[in-house]
């Protein structure tokens, strides 16, 4: 089994920054992919950013030049650093990973149970 942790979250004023963090556990080979999606109050979750083979990036147009996603496999974390929060970024942010358990297996996909970001104007 696999655990996804993700840690970071809080309230911050417009304009500051954070690091969210997402540690997988468990039976865990390697990493595939990432992404960061979130969920503000009474919206659907969304996509935010994504990290993939090569280190190849993806972002949604409304955290572009804002956000950073970035990862560490050799330690099983993903990290997603905001800068120039603004209040329309207060959600919670959930962690997804594709994770191999051994060199044999295909990818299974996990989620996190998500840390709040709230940015206060």
């Amino acid at each position: 089994q696999v655990h996804l942790v993700e840690s970071g979250g809080a309230l911050v004023q417009a304009g500051g920054s954070l690091r969210l963090s997402c540690a997988a556990s468990g039976s865990v080979f390697s990493i595939n992919v990432a992404a960061w999606h979130r969920q503000a109050p009474g919206k659907q979750r969304e996509f935010v950013a994504h990290i993939g083979n090569s280190d190849i990036t993806d972002y949604a147009d409304s955290v572009k030049g804002r956000f950073t996603i970035s990862w560490d496999n050799a330690r099983n974390m993903v990290y997603l650093q905001m800068n120039n929060l603004k209040p329309e970024d207060t959600a919670v942010y959930y962690c997804n990973a594709g994770v191999q358990t051994t060199r044999w297996s295909g990818v299974n996909s996990y989620w996190g149970q998500g840390t709040r970001v709230t940015v206060s104007s």
